[in-house]
């Protein structure tokens, strides 16, 4: 039965246990016991032991013995999202890129305060990152993150800022509020965004945004690359070209269709 929520908001509550064992599992580095996802969804052995078996049933866990983890199901609900997007048939448009940049080229998207891969080709390059589809990252440090944030409207981007509490990723992660407020104001100006080192002191990265047939930005495509091959002038006058080229394709692709 749905409960209802102290604003009158109507939720039912073993769905969203559901969800938080699912997002617990998929966190795990290894099969979890029915204890370990009682304690880490803070509810008792019989209610976890119940949406397990739930979850089981409908093909999104699998238990082997005492231990539960999930199945290649559960991927269905990522593809249902991007299939509402347009997105998973833009795949070749990244690994285009990746050809012809020779680096790393991901695809992203904003929720809430991080940015979510959906998709990544990876350049025959060895990258020190390794940032597998469905990894978040903070907005605030990615050039990704700060091209999608500014889209965003103005109340809704100063209230991201006044509850934003950012801490340094390496010594050149701006995190100051003024600061970013004026980095995401020169993104809305120039389209696209640069970050040195600031997410790991030997990348830098390039992004631009991709916008669906209303205008709004949906997702957007950066490029990283390692501090000793690319500088920034290379990735302002070199990879920002090839960059612009494959946002517009796919802006084009989801337009015609």
């Amino acid at each position: 039965m749905p409960t209802t929520s102290p604003k009158g908001e109507e939720i039912v509550g073993s769905l969203l246990r559901g969800l938080d064992v699912i997002g617990i599992l998929s966190d795990a580095e290894q099969p979890l016991s029915l204890a370990e996802v009682a304690t880490l969804a803070d509810t008792s052995r019989a209610t976890a032991r119940r949406l397990l078996l739930t979850l089981e049933r409908v093909g999104y866990v699998r238990a082997d013995g005492r231990t539960f983890q999930l199945r290649p199901k559960v991927m269905e609900l990522g593809d249902a999202y991007l299939e509402g997007l347009g997105l998973p048939r833009l795949h070749p448009h990244l690994t285009s890129l990746a050809e012809r940049v020779r680096d790393t080229c991901s695809l992203t998207v904003l929720d809430g305060d991080t940015v979510v891969y959906v998709d990544r080709v990876k350049a025959d390059r060895l990258m020190t990152v390794n940032i597998a589809v469905g990894t978040r990252m903070p907005a605030y440090a990615m050039s990704s993150g700060r091209v999608l944030l500014a889209d965003l409207d103005p109340e809704a981007l100063r209230d991201y800022l006044e509850h934003l509490h950012a801490e340094p990723l390496t010594g050149r992660t701006a995190v100051a509020r003024d600061e970013l407020a004026r980095r995401i104001a020169q993104a809305r100006k120039d389209g696209y965004v640069i970050t040195d080192q600031e997410i790991d002191p030997t990348l830098r990265s390039i992004a631009a945004p991709v916008r669906g047939p209303d205008g709004r930005a949906i997702a957007a495509v950066n490029v990283a690359t390692h501090v000793n091959r690319t500088s920034v002038e290379q990735l302002r006058e070199e990879i920002l070209p090839e960059l612009l080229a494959t946002t517009s394709a796919i802006e084009a692709e989801l337009a015609a269709s």
